[in-house]
């Protein structure tokens, strides 16, 4: 077994590991077809020995060349390590500085395999987002972090580390951008290619930020999403009894079941790898598992009838139970689903991230190598049957919306009926999450706030919790508007059920939606506890890219902004920049992340709280930053929510002067000069 201190050597070259392949019993990758041509294969070759000297190029050549044939990608499973892959307790880490091995642990949380996806091809979640693109990186990265010191900064080329640069020590220790294509060349063949090359990858938003936190990152966001859909929607504070029907239990998607019972409803989820469907089960997410419709039906109706909070895992194709739901209305009369969405990763719809109905999983994983094109036929005609089956229920009164995995963006591509009449390209027949139930939440400047306690201990955690808890209230007290007073209740109601609910996998991390005030308030109580020794370690702050300032969505986080600018990405890149120099440890910014590849710009960032002044004030301008930034933008497109928040902002902090928008008072005077 491989130590951590081997880690950090760097390359095992001399003796080479020997080669055992692809693993069983893990879950891999789908297979990739970039149709390369012959030089372009020549070339993956190539770029892929740059890592390794000449002596030992034409043993990995051949292994290289197999790799590229049978999954298209080489990802170099020799180099996989012989080490149990998880987040170790910081001060384990040989590392020079603590942002380094807070780094690595991030890291090596990411691939941990109760975490990642796929971990053997470093994938943490959503199908393909990439940690690094092979095992080279990895090595070669974790190298440099042990090397590392405050007059440094690790730089990172799409999963390629550039090299340790000379910086200062108020730069961050590591600039990562993963994806940054040329706009022309944005499209998924292009990146099928560029990915098979080496030379590019996807990092969906926090696995190649390495900031991902396990399946508890989205329950939070969920459980909001869920709340604030029967508040919307069925004009009720309480779920229970409501049924709550979709698809997906895989990295992301996983926290639907989880986030069902915290609010109390009945909730469906349809998941065709019944690997992923037994590992929530195993981790305690999912309550009960079926391949029956006819007891998954069942189990509905009584858990509907006695108001029993109850997650069901259905282990089949998320059409056949949409078009069951149809069937039992149509010969019952009964509508037996309140609310409906759908997670699968259908921003990768052709390479695994949807299967269609037509075919078991098995036989789609055979048909998506040997003939992607028919593939893509049979989902886009199962993506049609979905539509037609949810348009039916919804006319009887289920309320359907998209949860930003660019669902209703590849059913209208497939011919689906989701066309809003008379709307804009951002708008479907249902709404994005992001437009009814979680845009005003991001304008009011909350999101997915995070952090990570190194030590790996549960009581820091526990103890941050309470920190958290008593910030909130003190909050209340001291004041707040009413829209904000909700959102403060309904965090505190999480804070509450999260260390009951087993929500840990992998790293002692907790995520909890916040706003400005909330973010800096609980990062200097955290620092401040970490300095006087009731936290143990570093605890490292982040957050999920998809929030209020972090991304440039125009199908998800952005399609709520109607000025015509959903389109431009100057808000994520600004964010990555700001927070660089503003005292980030590190930052990210990708090209795609949920909504898919060349549809998205996201950025992140990491701080580490190490107790220090110097960690208090880079959180108060950092964090202030982080969430002015997306403010502003949503204020001047015309959002009155995000007006009122900046506003307050600027109250509080005299040095902020933002640009307020003033409002066409008469609009008639537009078409009257329109019209000369």
């Amino acid at each position: 077994m491989t130590s951590l201190k081997e880690i950090c050597r760097g390359l095992p070259l001399h003796p080479l590991p020997e080669n055992r392949g692809r693993r069983k019993g893990v879950p891999h990758a789908p297979v990739r077809t970039p149709n390369l041509a012959a030089q372009e294969k020549k070339l993956a070759l190539r770029n892929a020995l740059r890592y390794f000297p000449p002596d030992i190029q034409k043993i990995l050549a051949l292994e290289f060349a197999e790799e590229l044939r049978l999954y298209g990608h080489i990802y170099m499973y020799r180099f996989f390590p012989d080490i149990e892959m998880r987040a170790y307790p910081i001060e384990e880490y040989p590392c020079k500085t603590k942002s380094a091995a807070a780094i690595m642990l991030m890291i090596m949380n990411n691939l941990d395999p109760s975490v990642a996806q796929f971990p053997q091809e470093l994938v943490t979640y959503g199908g393909n987002g990439q940690v690094f693109s092979n095992w080279a990186q990895f090595w070669l990265v974790m190298h440099y972090l042990s090397e590392m010191t405050e007059e440094q900064t690790l730089v990172m080329y799409s999963g390629h580390p550039l090299g340790l640069f000379p910086s200062h020590q108020y730069a961050p220790r590591l600039i990562i951008t993963n994806g940054m294509v040329v706009p022309n060349y944005s499209t998924r063949d292009e990146y099928e290619k560029m990915f098979a090359l080496g030379v590019t990858m996807y990092g969906q938003m926090t696995a190649g930020s390495y900031c991902y936190i396990g399946p508890q990152g989205i329950v939070h966001g969920t459980v909001l999403t869920v709340l604030n859909a029967g508040r919307r929607y069925l004009k009720v504070e309480d779920l229970s009894g409501k049924v709550f029907v979709t698809s997906g239990l895989g990295g992301m998607s996983g926290a639907q079941a989880k986030a069902a019972v915290i609010a109390g409803c009945v909730g469906i989820i349809a998941e065709v790898d019944e690997t992923a469907l037994l590992k929530r089960y195993k981790q305690g997410w999912l309550m009960e598992i079926s391949n029956n419709l006819d007891h998954c039906i069942a189990r509905l109706r009584d858990a509907r009838k006695n108001k029993i909070a109850l997650s069901l895992g259905y282990h089949g194709n998320v059409v056949d139970l949409w078009e069951r739901l149809v069937y039992e209305l149509d010969t019952t009369g009964d509508l037996l689903v309140d609310l409906g969405s759908d997670q699968t990763s259908c921003h990768n719809p052709f390479s695994g991230g949807y299967y269609p109905v037509q075919l078991s999983f098995e036989e789609a994983k055979q048909l998506l190598s040997t003939s992607p094109g028919k593939f893509r036929t049979l989902v886009q005609e199962s993506l049609r049957r979905q539509v037609a089956a949810i348009n039916r229920l919804a006319d009887k009164g289920m309320f359907f919306w998209d949860y930003g995995n660019a669902f209703l963006l590849e059913a209208q591509r497939a011919g689906a009926d989701v066309e809003k009449r008379g709307a804009n390209k951002t708008e479907f027949r249902y709404p994005s999450y992001v437009q009814h139930i979680m845009g005003d939440i991001f304008s009011l400047g909350f999101g997915p706030f995070r952090w990570v306690c190194t030590s790996g201990d549960p009581q820091d955690l526990a103890t941050t919790d309470s920190i958290a808890m008593s910030v909130l209230e003190d909050s209340i007290r001291t004041g707040v508007s009413a829209s904000v007073k909700q959102q403060y209740h309904d965090n505190i109601r999480w804070i509450r059920e999260a260390g009951r609910h087993s929500l840990v996998v992998g790293s002692q991390a907790r995520i909890l939606y916040s706003d400005q005030r909330g973010r800096v308030s609980i990062a200097v109580a955290i620092n401040r506890a970490i300095s006087e020794g009731k936290i143990k370690a570093p605890v490292v702050l982040s957050r999920d890219h998809h929030d209020v300032s972090g991304t440039d969505s125009p199908y998800r986080e952005t399609s709520n902004i109607y000025d015509g600018s959903a389109f431009c990405a100057d808000m994520a890149v600004q964010n990555v920049v700001g927070d660089a120099f503003r005292g980030a440890t590190w930052v990210a910014l990708h090209n795609g992340g949920g909504v898919g590849w060349g549809e998205v710009i996201n950025g992140g960032f990491g701080l580490v709280l190490d107790g220090s002044t110097k960690a208090e004030e880079r959180a108060k301008m950092m964090l202030s930053w982080d969430v002015s930034n997306g403010v502003a933008r949503r204020c001047w497109s015309g959002n009155d929510y995000a007006y009122e928040t900046i506003c307050q902002a600027m109250k509080e902090n005299v040095t902020l002067k933002v640009t307020l928008p003033h409002k066409v008072a008469d609009e008639s005077i537009l078409e009257q000069a329109l019209q000369r």
